[in-house]
């Protein structure tokens, strides 16, 4: 299997970096597990854009963006649920 490299867009660490630390660590260890396999059980395709996808942590979703000719996983939005859309 392909492993994947997990990058973030500015925006995403300024928001991921507003959290609280507990909800930071489970949404680290959940992303870092993106590299493994890009498309885990939970996550959902998001129909407005191609190769866009969501992942649920508790209260919080992680948008990212499968780029499969390099490989990448771009996180683009890290936020609570009310406000993710």
């Amino acid at each position: 299997m392909k492993r994947y490299r997990v990058q973030y867009a500015r925006s995403a660490r300024k928001e991921l970096e507003s959290l609280p630390s507990s909800v930071q660590d489970r949404i680290l260890k959940t992303v870092d597990d993106l590299a493994e396999d890009s498309r885990p059980r939970g996550s959902k395709k998001l129909k407005a854009a191609e190769d866009t996808y969501r992942i649920r942590i508790g209260d919080y979703r992680v948008v990212y963006v499968i780029e499969k000719d390099e490989l990448i996983v771009l996180i683009v939005r890290v936020r609570h649920r009310k406000d993710v859309y």
